[in-house]
């Protein structure tokens, strides 16, 4: 009995000793893609102009600290290197004194400090050893974590968070971040009764034609209803006038609803007229529309029957650009 004891003993110690460097070779991958999503992410924003780089730069790194004994040996030099990737190494320092403790002596007194250094501490530092160059604007901390690498830029003249942010291979925390402050941001439109302005390019080309542009309203305690204004290029050609939908979300979020347009050749020539008599199209037309998004894009089905008999099918083209087919 103690033998079958000690078989399934050294087992189990075996089966960790295989797993342990699988384990280590996975949490190196994940802070890798994580350390290469911060650098895509930053280099996004210093080209956009988000973070001017004027501001930031010089830059002292305070700490690169691995989360695992594993990452010792590596982790400060990938991060360094991608902090190099992403502002020039001209443009960086490391405070290797930052992470060791320090020893105060004046005043007839002796202190030693093991903490995280200030920002005025850093700045001492920082003047001690850079020398005739320009000071640090920033201080920069890159650490490991379990799910990637948090990231932390502090601005040394007045301590202000330029940047806090954690990094993982998939940026999912940063999505659900998104999630939220837009969901926060929503509930709030509502709270104040504020509009949501859309606009739709609507085609139906088979077998009758209706082409019109709608910009529209979003509002109602759930959001249900749109109104607006419309201009319609074709049934009624060179018409305008407005627009009233209903949103069935129960149904795909189908919007069901119509137009009541003014045909403004037909209006002109009857008051130079004098007459009813039609140019093109009748002088009031009523279209009814109907529009199915495709999925969460931009695009939708969309079905038009109007009083000149016209009934057609086509897409619809919701909140897009001016090149519908660009990003």
């Amino acid at each position: 009995m103690l033998l079958a004891h000690r078989s399934c003993t050294l087992a189990a110690v075996a089966l960790g000793t295989l797993l342990l460097p699988a384990a280590a070779l996975g949490q190196r991958e994940t802070t890798r893609d994580a350390l290469a999503r911060l650098e895509e992410t930053l280099a996004i924003r210093l080209e956009d102009g988000g973070a001017p780089v004027k501001s930031l730069l010089p830059a002292i790194v305070v700490s690169v600290n691995p989360a695992f004994e594993g990452s010792q040996a590596w982790y400060p030099t990938a991060a360094l290197a991608a902090l190099v990737h992403v502002f020039g190494a001209p443009s960086l320092r490391s405070c290797e004194a930052c992470a060791t403790p320090r020893l105060h002596v004046g005043d007839g007194q002796m202190e030693q400090v093991s903490s995280s250094p200030g920002t005025a501490e850093i700045t001492r530092m920082d003047e001690a050893t850079r020398g005739t160059a320009l000071p640090a604007r920033t201080a920069i901390w890159l650490d490991e974590t379990a799910d990637g690498v948090t990231l932390r830029m502090i601005d040394l003249a007045n301590g202000r968070i330029v940047l806090a942010e954690n990094f993982d291979p998939r940026l999912t925390e940063r999505a659900r971040t998104r999630r939220t402050f837009a969901l926060a941001r929503e509930l709030d439109r509502r709270a104040r009764g504020d509009s949501l302005t859309h606009t739709f390019l609507d085609a139906t080309l088979y077998p009758g034609q209706h082409v019109s542009f709608d910009v529209a309203d979003q509002w109602g305690d759930t959001n249900a209803n749109l109104s607006g204004v419309s201009v319609s290029l074709f049934d009624t050609v060179a018409g305008v006038g407005g627009a009233y939908y209903r949103v069935v979300p129960q149904a795909m979020n189908i919007m069901v609803g119509g137009k009541l347009l003014l045909s403004l050749p037909t209006a002109l020539v009857a008051a130079l007229a004098g007459s009813d008599s039609e140019l093109v199209d009748p002088m009031i037309t009523a279209v009814f529309m109907v529009r199915v998004p495709i999925g969460s894009s931009n695009y939708g089905v969309a079905f038009s029957a109007s009083t000149n008999g016209r009934v057609g099918l086509g897409i619809s083209l919701m909140n897009i650009s001016t090149l519908p087919f660009l990003p």
